[in-house]
C-alpha cells in the first residue's frame, strides 16, 4: 500500500541509481515509530552501495538468503548484522533489474530524544549529536533490528518511513570515499552534510 501522505518519500525515489538516492536522502527526515515509541531525525550521512560492479557491496556475489531483499524492489528496508556487534539499516536502491542500498550512517535527533537516549543506555552529559552517530547507532537509537528487513518505507502503516526534507542555506553536502571498509573505499559514495556535529568518520572530513 502506497501512502496518501504526500511528504513520504514515493517508491519511485528509490527507483534509481543508489548514489543519486543517496545525495537526494541527505536532508530527509527518517521516523521511526518501532516499538510503539516516536523517533524524528534528519539525515545528514548516506553510502551507496551497488551490485554487481560494486565489490563492497553485499549483493557483489549475486543474490543470498541475506541479501534478496536488496534484489527486491526499491524502498524497503535492508537490516543486516555487522561483525556479529550491531544492526545496520539500509534502503533498497537501484534501477530496473538491478541491485543496491544505501547505508543510513548518521542522524540528528529532532524528536522523541527521550526514547533514544533509553534504548542507547547513555549518560545525560552526552550531546545530542552523537546519539545517532554511525550506523550502528543510528539502527539502535531508532530501535531497528532484523525484524524490520524488508520493511516498506512507504506505505501507510508501516513503522519506518521517509519523509521529504531539506538543506539549510548555509549548509553544503559533500561527496567523499567511503569509510568503514577496505575494499572499493576510494569509491566517491559517501555523502554528509559539511561541518555538521553528528556526522561521522574522522573529523578532516567533516571541515
Amino acid at each position: 500500500m502506497l501512502s496518501s501522505d504526500p511528504d513520504v518519500l514515493p517508491q519511485a525515489f528509490f527507483a534509481r541509481d543508489p548514489a543519486a538516492v543517496a545525495a537526494d536522502l541527505v536532508g530527509c527526515t527518517c521516523i521511526s515509530l518501532c516499538g510503539g515509541k516516536t523517533v524524528i531525525s534528519r539525515v545528514v550521512e548516506t553510502e551507496a552501495y551497488r551490485g554487481h560492479d560494486d565489490p563492497a557491496s553485499h549483493a557483489y556475489r549475486g543474490p543470498t538468503d541475506r541479501t534478496a531483499v536488496m534484489f527486491g524492489a526499491p524502498g524497503h528496508a535492508y537490516v543486516y548484522r555487522s561483525y556479529g556487534v550491531h544492526w545496520c539499516c539500509n534502503v533498497v536502491a537501484h534501477g530496473d533489474d538491478g541491485a543496491g542500498a544505501v547505508l543510513f550512517r548518521s542522524a540528528e535527533v529532532v524528536g522523541g530524544e527521550e526514547h533514544v537516549r533509553a534504548r542507547l543506555g547513555c549518560r545525560p552529559e552526552r550531546p545530542q549529536s552523537g546519539l545517532l552517530r554511525g550506523p550502528g547507532l543510528f539502527a539502535r537509537g531508532l530501535g531497528i533490528t532484523v525484524e524490520d528487513n524488508g520493511l516498506p518505507y512507504f506505505a501507510d502503516g508501516s513503522h519506518l518511513q521517509l519523509r521529504k526534507g531539506e538543506v539549510g542555506e548555509r549548509e553544503r553536502i559533500i561527496c567523499t570515499p567511503r569509510i568503514g571498509i577496505s575494499v572499493a573505499a576510494e569509491a566517491p559514495l559517501r555523502f554528509c552534510i559539511a561541518a555538521h556535529p553528528a556526522v561521522s568518520g574522522p573529523s578532516r572530513l567533516r571541515r
